[in-house]
């Protein structure tokens, strides 16, 4: 019987109703409309993966065909985001895919997906803070402004470009501009969610506008034969891993993932939107459409402007035009990136506090820390503290090596139990007042979760096996402390 009421007790679920009325009571401050969610999505997405990772995937992986592997990763994401959207019409609260997954399959998964979130917000914002540092390099260099690598690096990077240039390793390294990036970020989501807006709308306006110029500009270098072949012959390399064909566009796909990670955010904003029932699915659908038609056009544009083997996989977009000819255009591109990582940092640090404070609601997590609201700005100010305070000491100290893969695994894992999520509430409670149903179903629900299983078998072995380790973690995690606080346990043990 304790073994039945143990089991019982991992997968209890929090009622509907109970996110419903929380939803009434958020303690946020409600001020974002549709198209300023919108704006936060974009934000969100567009950003690092587009000025660096199309770099990785087009010149090693896909080659020409790097367009199809944004097509493949643009469905996988289109499919959750529309399970996204029926759930946060239902469910307009902070918790994003942990709180559908506690409506639904219960409380041990909810947990881990609030574990695997880590990697999506709080990992994804570190590699941003790092991306960010590299590029301000970049923009300082082109003034012929250069900082001591030790300034720009962490401990250990720094030592191997001492050991590159034939020096002693330096007694102190630091990557300053990544740590000080984290607490301008942290700074500005302290103050209100009014302030973060507008800063992102700003931040949007001008990478947008980038964006569109590399489009725009790009097509008058255009040179159709660097497309043929657009599906290269395939290559296997020393580690058995396949280079090009419709493998590696697959493994591609799991490497731009990444690029699409953020639109979910969106739904961690729905305790401060005004009307989120309505505008969150909106913002969620519509910022994923329009991103992915600019990365296809992107893609599209790069591996025509140059041989797909001769861009550079740090620098991409900014190596493209400068194999053409026109490198003036790497001022505004990376000026555009240096303002642009910033709104991606600023979504992944809102979104990571917000899913917290829904833990700490449950009781997973401590309510004194991570549910705190501080009274006149009415945002979680002990959690964004500690949480910009990880990460600028993660940036300035710690070498960020295929974190964006491990956190394209903690992304995808969320997208399929959403997908599921969806599923089975249709089933369970069909009664339930939907103001946005996802088309197609059950095809929709269930393909998200074949698409996003399958694009998560095509990652790396060393990135599954550091998945893994991460998930150990979580369970212990979840056993020692937040199955006994649980705001469930307690209610079943009084």
């Amino acid at each position: 019987m304790a073994q039945s009421n143990f089991w019982q007790s991992l997968f209890r679920t929090k009622p509907v109703e109970a996110y419903q009325k929380e939803a009434e009571q958020t303690g946020l401050r409600r001020a974002l409309g549709r198209w300023s969610l919108v704006s936060l999505g974009i934000g969100a997405i567009i950003g690092g993966g587009i000025f660096t990772l199309t770099g990785v995937a087009a010149k090693l992986y896909a080659g020409p065909a790097l367009a199809i592997s944004f097509v493949l990763a643009g469905f996988a994401c289109l499919l959750a985001a529309l399970a996204y959207a029926e759930f946060s019409s239902i469910v307009p609260v902070e918790g994003s895919a942990y709180a559908y997954s506690y409506a639904t399959v219960g409380e041990i998964v909810a947990w881990f997906i609030g574990w695997n979130l880590i990697l999506e917000y709080m990992m994804g914002a570190t590699t941003v803070a790092v991306a960010w540092s590299g590029y301000l390099e970049k923009l300082l260099h082109l003034f012929n402004l250069h900082l001591p690598y030790w300034l720009t690096n962490d401990p250990f990077t720094a030592a191997k470009k001492a050991q590159e240039l034939g020096e002693a390793a330096p007694a102190f390294a630091v990557n300053l501009p990544g740590f000080l990036i984290s607490w301008v970020v942290t700074g500005i989501l302290l103050r209100g969610i009014k302030e973060t807006a507008s800063t992102n709308n700003i931040i949007v306006f001008i990478k947008v506008g980038a964006v569109l110029f590399v489009i725009l500009a790009g097509l008058f270098y255009l040179n159709p034969d660097n497309w043929h072949p657009f599906i290269p012959a395939p290559e296997t390399d020393e580690a058995g891993n396949v280079h090009y064909g419709w493998a590696g566009i697959f493994t591609a796909a799991t490497i731009v993932f990444f690029a699409y990670i953020g639109f979910d955010a969106v739904s961690t904003q729905a305790g401060e939107a005004i009307n989120p029932r309505k505008d969150v699915p909106f913002a969620i659908i519509a910022s994923l459409l329009i991103t992915t038609v600019l990365y296809i056009a992107v893609s599209l544009v790069l591996t025509g402007m140059v041989p797909y083997k001769e861009l550079d996989e740090r620098a991409p977009v900014a190596s493209a035009f400068a194999g053409a000819g026109v490198g003036w255009a790497t001022y505004i591109i990376t000026l555009a990136a240096v303002a642009g990582l910033i709104s991606v940092m600023m979504v992944m640090l809102l979104g990571q506090t917000r899913i917290f404070l829904a833990m700490a609601k449950d009781g997973l997590l401590p309510k004194s820390l991570f549910g705190y609201i501080h009274p006149t700005y009415k945002t979680p100010f002990r959690s964004t503290l500690l949480v910009g305070g990880i990460i600028s000491v993660t940036a300035a100290f710690v070498p960020i090596v295929n974190v964006s893969e491990l956190t394209s695994l903690g992304t995808l894992l969320a997208f399929t139990l959403v997908s599921l999520s969806v599923f089975i509430l249709r089933i369970k409670r069909p009664d339930l007042e939907r103001p946005y149903k996802a088309p197609l179903w059950p095809l929709v629900s269930l393909g998200g979760v074949a698409v996003n299983i399958f694009l998560m078998s095509q990652a790396r072995k060393e990135n599954l096996r550091a998945f893994a380790i991460w998930a150990v973690i979580g369970l212990m995690v979840y056993f020692l402390y937040s199955r006994r606080q649980s705001a469930l346990q307690r209610k079943a043990t009084d």
